[in-house]
């Protein structure tokens, strides 16, 4: 059995997510699709306390993107389409015929999940907002069902037509055409998708766990059954677990051996490949970046955990007082380490990126070379984050993130 050293598993796992080469390079049009394409899609998050989610994704591995190539490549080229993997998430275009499982999927359980939990017959409102799409054009939740109630609470509390619109989307009558603000505007799939990738036949779930399971593991170089299931969050664990049992006895994938950072091995499948695998001996970029906390290659927090040795809880929803860190800290990546974490916040009425506090993670030492570089990636930030000035504050350089976990 291939065996992979914790440095190894942490190169090929970088590699995959484009974080091992210098962060350079072309960031709009067919170069930014294809960046997207290898990461697989770019989770959407509103939360701006320096840039949304999306944005830092992108940013990190092309200094030279700015929101709005990929508010073009989305409303105005057509080349992505919004839908759900773990979370809402902008994909290429390209791979929504693969979507119609889990569109058919969603259909059965939203309904009754939905309507407990909304506590009203929201699918009593399609005909209505479905005939107000056809004759007015694309909509926001705020366009629909105007005389109903409305809350001031979170998403629990939408109004009947505001969930209408969300499960005609999730089941496929509509699509989410751009957002205004981060509101989602919504339009019928027959005026948006062409026909020859909605063609609504059978689904073949075979097949669609085939490709659901292929395409997670080329961008994870390496998988549990259970890993691949979540990448892109359609299909099932046992059936992953059935599709890697089928390509083991094919001859196509195989057990590996990966080491964690803790020095413990865990067993995952790789195609034979790997052994091979040039990435396994290429050292990533020195680079020092920040990342967003929801990137692609540490959104799986048990991963990371075990890869790096980075455990990370994002606090958005902790109360203040409970919080160990701050409400939105982001991870520092070097090399192959993590090697901190920062709490900062752009400030644009006061044009200043503050630095609030950073903790460097165990044994990371914080010398003066590791501040340059990590200040060279602050004047870099900032022009996403929209200010030009950078501030710290009293204090801010902590103790090791290990003493408050």
């Amino acid at each position: 059995m291939l065996t992979l050293t914790n440095s190894q598993a942490r190169r090929v796992f970088l590699d995959r997510h484009r974080l091992s080469e210098v962060p350079q390079g072309a960031a709009s049009g067919a170069a930014l699709l294809s960046l997207i394409d290898a990461l697989g899609f770019v989770q959407l998050d509103s939360i701006n306390t320096v840039a949304r989610a999306h944005d830092l994704i992108l940013f990190a591995r092309r200094p030279r993107y700015r929101p709005k190539a990929l508010k073009r490549l989305y409303e105005q080229d057509k080349a992505l389409f919004e839908h759900w993997t773990h979370d809402a998430a902008v994909i290429p275009m390209s791979f929504y015929p693969w979507w119609q499982l889990r569109r058919q999927r969603d259909a059965e359980r939203l309904k009754g999940r939905w309507r407990d939990w909304q506590g009203h017959r929201f699918e009593d409102q399609f005909k209505t907002v479905l005939a107000q799409i056809r004759e007015h054009g694309p909509v926001c939740s705020g366009d629909v069902g105007k005389d109903e109630a409305r809350s001031k609470g979170g998403w629990w509390d939408w109004h009947p037509s505001k969930t209408a619109l969300e499960y005609l989307w999730r089941t496929g009558a509509l699509c989410v055409v751009g957002r205004e603000g981060f509101q989602k505007r919504y339009d019928l799939t027959e005026r948006v998708i062409e026909q020859h990738l909605c063609d609504e036949t059978e689904v073949d779930v075979t097949a669609t766990v085939a490709w659901c399971c292929d395409q997670a593991l080329s961008r994870l170089g390496f998988a549990t059954s259970g890993e691949l299931a979540a990448f892109w969050g359609h299909i099932a664990p046992a059936e992953a677990k059935i599709w890697c049992d089928a390509e083991i006895a094919q001859g196509r994938l195989e057990q590996v051996a990966i080491t964690s950072d803790d020095g413990s091995v865990k067993i995952a499948f790789a195609r034979p490949e790997l052994a091979v695998d040039p990435a396994l001996e290429v050292a990533p970029t020195n680079r020092l970046r920040v990342l967003s906390p929801f990137d692609p290659a540490l959104r799986d927090r048990k991963r990371a955990a075990r890869l790096f040795g980075f455990d990370y809880r994002i606090e958005v929803f902790v109360p203040e007082a409970q919080r160990k860190f701050g409400y939105y800290v982001f991870p520092i990546l070097q090399g192959d380490r993590i090697v901190g974490r920062v709490d900062m916040k752009a400030f644009r009425n006061e044009d200043t990126l503050r630095v609030r506090a950073l903790w460097p993670e165990k044994g990371v030492q914080w010398g003066q070379g590791r501040q340059r570089a990590f200040e060279a990636e602050l004047n870099r930030i900032v022009k996403i984050a929209g200010v030009s000035q950078i501030a710290f504050t009293d204090g801010w350089m902590r103790g090791p993130a290990q003493e408050l976990l």
